[in-house]
């Protein structure tokens, strides 16, 4: 896919008009290159022109950083006074209600830091890949006595752009430059950009060494009021999202018992409405003829509606799920106007979660011999009253589960996008990604399929930690889907950008052993031949380099440097126009 569209989809809508306009200054080097190519000139005449050419490209880069940088610091100042006031306003005297606005406040002003955040970064790549485009196109029309009287003259033009003068050198070479110059005392390199992925030509390091001088590429100032607002918040706001609430936090919302009854399967009718009753549902025993139970969460509203079901770590070392249900179920449902049920397992795999591993306590996956069997292995005992005695209960299910141990994924939905039901709980979810899958055998999304129960899977990011980005993102799909089923008021949160849409995707695998090197972030296109990864040997010499076998999205990618025959690399997404009647990407 094009870097503009990159763009386009990295975008937050409501700042769109704030981000460089990629596609104007790729359209000029385009057209004026192409025109130098096509008209005739003498010597002179033709340096003149390209003088004139690369002056104007210059010009047009510096309205692109001013524009950019004005949102940037704008955004800064009234962030950081906002949240010097937020510091201020709060206090142990605050009513319920005035805590309730602060944290809304609060939410709202972090959420602002990250945008911003993630602004820079998208900018600072922007300017980035234009400045290689003017490299890769300036070259390739140019002599080398051009490009050595364009050096001089960039270097002069440089000296009354930029805000300090850093040393630059330039030599007279066709060469690829590191993108780093020499920088002043006062300059500071950036803290958003991977400098080291870059390279630029000696012309392009000078028009660089301006975009180095403006705050949102060289500042950590957003980093730093991010860091500041999320001390603020774990100070006054012990029930974040990352923790999991006490009885007393939970009782304050109606809980029905603090002794929390067992029960051998979920029945809904005995539960009160208006209110989260917390139960035990005993799916096995163990060893020592003790049950196995696992803890369920219920939100049953006044008024009748669908049953939603949601469950979490059914690879006991994908957490991301609970807090996400904590806090729907302690903040986000008030069941005094819910319609409908919501049912939640924040542990669906008991054994998994105790032992912090992903598989059952006889090291089977899960989430590969559903529905289980009534009479089978300790697994599929487990499985089959998983399904039985909770998810039969529920009308849809939401599966929530993050990255395998030592990979990391984006936040992306695996969805059957054929099916209608599916498709529109996978988009209202708003990932990052989705991903049209028609669900493996034995996994707990194809067991409710064949129920009849629409399902999906929703990849929270990264294993055995909680990502409170991804855990907010994520919620806030839920409650999309519940206020788009009429549970809860209409209040459907839009996407800060649109999914991309992969008809498939799949795994790439190593073929030998070492310490590999994954080079794409996950959320990010590669193209076709692109390199994607290398494999050195333990002595340090290169003994592989992975290509992109096509154009797609980076899924999720291997962590571990630690290599062997058949590991995963990358988890690569194809957008095509059509989707299969089945596919399954063998995802494990």
């Amino acid at each position: 896919m094009k870097y503009a569209k990159q763009l386009s989809l990295r975008t937050i809508p409501s700042w769109s008009e704030h981000y460089i306009n990629y596609r104007k200054l790729k359209k000029y080097l385009k057209d004026t290159f192409a025109e130098r190519e096509n008209v005739s000139r003498s010597g002179s005449e033709n340096q003149a022109v390209l003088n004139e050419a690369v002056d104007k490209f210059r010009k047009m880069l510096v309205i692109e950083l001013e524009k950019v940088n004005k949102h940037y610091e704008k955004i800064e100042v009234e962030a950081s006074a906002s949240l010097e006031e937020l510091n201020l306003r709060w206090h142990k005297g605050l009513s319920q209600e005035e805590q309730d606005q602060w944290r809304k406040d609060m939410t709202e002003l972090l959420q602002t830091l990250e945008y911003l955040h993630e602004f820079a970064k998208t900018n600072i790549t922007g300017f980035q890949k234009i400045l290689k485009k003017f490299d890769r196109t300036f070259y390739k029309t140019s002599t080398n006595s051009e490009i050595d009287e364009i050096s001089q003259q960039v270097q002069s033009n440089l000296r009354t752009t930029l805000h300090s003068s850093p040393e630059i050198v330039v030599t007279n070479t066709r060469g690829f430059y590191d993108l780093t110059c020499v920088p002043s005392r006062t300059s500071t390199a950036s803290p958003h950009s991977n400098l080291n992925r870059y390279s630029f030509t000696p012309i392009g390091k000078d028009l660089w060494a301006i975009v180095t001088t403006y705050s949102f590429v060289t500042s950590e100032r957003d980093e730093a009021l991010l860091s500041r607002g999320r001390q603020i918040w774990r100070k006054h706001v012990p029930l974040s999202p990352a923790a999991t609430p006490s009885l007393q936090d939970l009782s304050a919302l109606d809980v029905e018992d603090a002794s929390i009854p067992t029960m051998t399967s979920l029945d809904l009718d005995v539960l009160p409405n208006g209110r989260v009753s917390l139960l035990w549902v005993i799916l096995a025993e163990d060893g020592l003829g003790l049950p196995l139970k696992a803890p369920v969460m219920v939100a049953k509203g006044v008024k009748p509606g669908p049953v939603v079901g949601l469950t979490a770590a059914l690879h006991g070392n994908e957490l991301n799920g609970i807090p996400l249900i904590h806090r729907l179920m302690s903040q986000e449902l008030d069941c005094t106007a819910l319609h409908g049920i919501v049912v939640a397992v924040p542990v669906a795999n008991i054994p998994g979660y105790l032992a912090s591993q992903r598989t059952f306590s006889d090291g089977t996956d899960l989430n590969r011999v559903m529905p289980g069997k009534r009479n089978g292995t300790t697994s599929q005992v487990y499985a089959f009253n998983l399904i039985d005695r909770i998810v039969s209960k529920v009308g849809y299910l939401i599966d929530l589960h993050t990255a395998s141990k030592g990979r990391a994924n984006s936040l992306y939905v695996r969805a059957n996008m054929v099916d209608k039901r599916t498709s529109w709980m996978a988009r209202l979810q708003n990932p990052q990604i989705i991903v049209h899958n028609t669900s493996p055998d034995g996994s707990l999304r194809g067991a409710a399929m064949e129920r009849g129960i629409p399902a999906i899977t929703v990849e929270i990011g990264d294993p055995s930690k909680f990502q409170k980005r991804f855990v907010r993102n994520a919620l806030q799909g839920v409650t999309n889907i519940l206020s788009n089923l009429k549970m809860v008021p209409d209040d459907k949160q839009p996407a800060d950008y649109d999914p991309v849409v992969c008809a498939k995707s799949y795994w790439i695998f190593a073929k030998r052993g070492g310490l590999l090197n994954v080079l794409p972030d996950v959320n990010v296109w590669v193209k076709k031949n692109e390199p994607i990864a290398t494999l050195h040997s333990v002595f340090g010499i290169l003994v592989e380099t992975y290509y992109a076998p096509e154009d797609g999205i980076v899924i999720g990618k291997e962590m571990d440097p630690v290599c062997q025959s058949g590991q995963r690399i990358l988890h690569l997404g194809v957008v095509e126009e059509v989707f299969a009647v089945k596919v399954d990407d063998g995802h494990l």
